[in-house]
């Protein structure tokens, strides 16, 4: 074991790995159930390849899988790096990573064979939730242990979305995942009614907000300037898109559920508070790309940030698409049409999944003593297929989207409708099969990049890097 003299970079590269490792498995599941949307026949009646086993199996494997060990690997690495002090308790950081990786096997067991408490995000049964809490207990511990060991005064604003996402997910999790069980693999919400669909959603969108965007905004505040060569173009916006961000997300989940039994006045509320969410997102995406300037020569050379700036622009749009989303006469347009699938993918995919790749690309080279990812130009066709896939996957949506919706609400000169569910299922078939190349797409550049991290990682040397003193640049 080494001493405080170096940073711990173990549980970070293994983390690091496991998130390529994982994008893959979701992204691949993903691409099973948009086939299952135009080959239905496709799971040969197998009731563990059904569509309503995988969905929440692909959901929760991007999420908290290919999203969660991205987050731990970029928090434990930023913390430490920003702090310039070792990670708080090494024992329980490996605990984090092994524990997480319980959680999510887990899941990939409990989920297929039908074993779900129904709730979006939220699907796993009691025991998987005790887990959770002790490794996000865990997580807490060590992120701000080191937080308080720091050797400069200053927290860094990274840090602060960091820990203002482990705070939060906790909250979210124990309020949300308030159960009676009943047996060892089944159980029922402590809410009911709309209650629980009022508590559920709360939960739903700040999963989205906190576990989907704060964290990973405290990835674009660290590896956006450090690619960049350049420092935030804006300290003081930072701080700002920060506690306006944190404050005004929480309100934000009723939109949800407009046009249901949830009071009228709890949706309007819902709907304002996602209409004023646009400034502070809005406030981040343009620090984050102006952090460029001076330095936009760059991007005609250098993929990693084309990855980075490409995401920061989806955040702009999925956070644009969002609020409008939330207006209520949009909304009845929307809502259960694959327009929504279009917004939460052009999120997942073109923000999460794009700032996770590009940060990756960053560290693994570090992490191993490399001086960059074995090829460049691997990394080059990964971001112009994932680009093209994102692309092809969400415009296919909003397309499908806007034409369901527009043929569910026609209605003839007698008032009877247009046309039966079953021809707008017709109609939706040719997009959802662009969506399905899309997703192809997008996972083999997953492929691509699991390849490309696989030489470079094998026959190099793990290297813990010495602390540098708080003088020194980090």
């Amino acid at each position: 074991m080494q001493g405080e003299s170096t940073y711990n970079y173990g549980v970070i590269r293994q983390f690091a790995i496991m998130t390529v490792v994982w994008g893959i498995v979701g992204m691949l599941v993903g691409v099973v159930l948009a086939a299952q949307l135009l080959w239905p026949d496709l799971t040969l009646n197998i009731p563990w390849l059904s569509y309503g086993r995988l969905r929440p199996l692909h959901t929760n494997a991007v999420i908290f899988a290919f999203g969660g060990c991205a987050l731990f690997a970029t928090s434990y690495f930023v913390v430490q790096r920003t702090c310039h002090a070792r990670l708080f308790c090494g024992k329980l950081a490996a605990f984090t990573f092994w524990g997480w990786q319980a959680v999510i096997v887990a899941a990939a067991i409990t989920l297929p064979l039908g074993y779900t408490t129904g709730k979006e995000y939220a699907e796993l049964e009691w025991p998987i939730d005790v887990l959770i809490t002790l490794v996000w207990v865990s997580y807490a511990i060590v992120f701000f242990g080191t937080i308080a060991k720091r050797k400069v005064a200053h927290i860094y604003v990274a840090n602060w979305f960091f820990g203002g996402f482990i705070l939060t997910v906790a909250l979210l999790h124990l309020v949300n995942s308030a159960e009676i069980p009943v047996t060892l693999w089944k159980s029922y919400s402590a809410y009911s009614g709309v209650q629980d669909a009022m508590v559920q959603w709360w939960y739903g969108h700040n999963a989205v907000g906190f576990f989907l965007t704060a964290g990973f905004l405290g990835m674009m505040y660290y590896f956006v300037p450090k690619q960049a060569g350049r420092p935030v173009y804006s300290y003081r916006l930072s701080v700002v898109h920060f506690w306006a961000l944190i404050f005004t997300y929480m309100w934000a989940g009723p939109h949800h559920l407009h046009y249901t039994a949830l009071p009228d006045w709890a949706q309007s509320l819902g709907m304002v508070f996602s209409l004023i969410l646009l400034a502070p997102s809005w406030g981040g995406m343009i620090n984050g790309i102006m952090t460029l300037s001076g330095a936009w020569h760059k991007l005609r050379t250098d993929p990693i940030l084309k990855f980075l700036i490409t995401s920061l622009s989806f955040y702009g749009m999925s956070t644009f698409e969002g609020p409008m989303m939330s207006i209520k006469t949009v909304n009845s347009l929307s809502h259960y049409t694959d327009w929504t699938i279009g917004h939460v993918h052009s999120g997942a995919l073109g923000w999460v999944a794009m700032i996770s790749i590009g940060s990756l690309y960053y560290l693994i080279p570090r992490l191993f003593g490399r001086e960059e990812m074995y090829s460049v130009k691997a990394i080059t066709v990964h971001f112009w297929v994932s680009t093209i896939g994102v692309v092809l996957y969400i415009a296919a949506m909003w397309i499908a989207g806007v034409m369901q919706g527009l043929m569910w609400r026609a209605v003839n000169a007698d008032g009877t409708l247009t046309y039966t569910f079953v021809e707008s299922v017709k109609a939706t078939a040719p997009f959802y099969a662009i969506r399905l190349v899309g997703g192809l797409l997008f996972l083999s550049g997953m492929f691509i990049m699991a390849w490309n991290t696989w030489k470079t990682v094998v026959g190099a040397r793990a290297v813990d890097a010495p602390i540098l003193q708080p003088a020194a640049a980090h």
